[in-house]
């Protein structure tokens, strides 16, 4: 676990201005910067948790020199509550990155399960664990947050996901649409492909998940077993940039029947050119929109 941040990676996590910070500093003494051998300030991890759910309790109307008066106990205290009664995003994701800094399970747990409760397991994702995974993203390149941090939360969220497709019953039959999900071959980002499972099978539709990087020949040959209706990747970070058009290119080419839908940062806004029978999904409500489309009845 990091051990040490600066000023910069508290601004970036917490969203409070680094000057803000001095300030307070200065004026309330929320916090006490440490400094290395060689006189550099850094904070460490109960700075930074702190400062988060200062941060929280901030935005939520109380004043800096009410949270000043308050000890790291009753602040810890009065976050639990105010994050418990309201179902504002930014205070629950604010909420999932303190879970994430500290490693702890049983507060990513208790903020999944209230939030479900309040608007349905897609909503929560769409609205709080999609923007939360995005804030990560951000934190991870500017080296904010350490690996054992983004596989810890992602984990966790990935359990969530495998249980809720798990509990979608659907009564195959030959008028369903039939998906087929899979990553390309070294792409291992599976989050979003997991939630577009869950969206699949949530409206009754035939889903066959093929998972994480899949080479070309074992899903040719998947394909040639189920012949679906349509073919569903994420393309994060594989194939490389300069290789996804050729990618792109040679799934519409060898899969001429299906429809083939691509999502993920790789094609999104890229200028990567489509085929008659591919589709770029650009947001996650599209997927949804493009899905309720399929299955509404047709009209003779």
């Amino acid at each position: 676990m990091l051990s040490k941040y600066s000023i910069k990676d508290l601004e970036h996590l917490t969203g409070i201005k680094a000057h803000t910070i001095r300030i307070w500093e200065q004026r309330y003494g929320i916090i006490n910067p440490k400094r290395t051998e060689t006189n550099i300030r850094y904070y460490d991890a109960d700075d930074l948790k702190h400062m988060l759910n200062i941060s929280l309790l901030n935005n939520n109307g109380y004043k800096i020199s009410k949270i000043a008066d308050m000890s790291k106990e009753e602040v810890y205290e009065k976050v639990v509550e105010t994050i418990g009664k309201n179902n504002n995003y930014s205070d629950q994701i604010q909420a999932l990155t303190v879970a994430m800094i500290d490693l702890n399970e049983s507060q990513f747990e208790k903020i999944m399960s209230t939030n479900i409760l309040q608007l349905g397991f897609e909503d929560t994702m769409i609205n709080i664990i999609y923007p939360f995974l995005t804030k990560i993203g951000f934190l991870w390149q500017i080296d904010s947050i350490n690996p054992a941090q983004e596989h810890f939360i992602t984990n966790l969220i990935r359990q969530k996901l495998v249980v809720a497709i798990d509990g979608q019953y659907t009564n195959n039959n030959e008028s369903q649409k039939k998906y087929m999900l899979y990553l390309p071959n070294g792409e291992l980002h599976e989050i979003s492909l997991l939630f577009a499972a869950y969206l699949i099978k949530a409206r009754n539709n035939q889903l066959i998940y093929l998972g994480q990087s899949l080479p070309m020949e074992d899903l040719l040959q998947a394909y040639s077993i189920h012949k679906p209706d349509y073919l569903v990747t994420i393309i994060t970070s594989m194939p490389e940039t300069d290789h996804v058009q050729a990618y792109v290119d040679t799934l519409s080419e060898t899969f001429p029947e299906a429809d083939i839908l691509l999502s993920g940062y790789q094609v999104v806004g890229q200028d990567i050119k489509t085929h008659e029978n591919t589709k770029v999904i650009t947001h996650i409500k599209y997927l949804i929109e493009f899905l309720e489309e399929q299955n509404e009845p047709r009209l003779r």
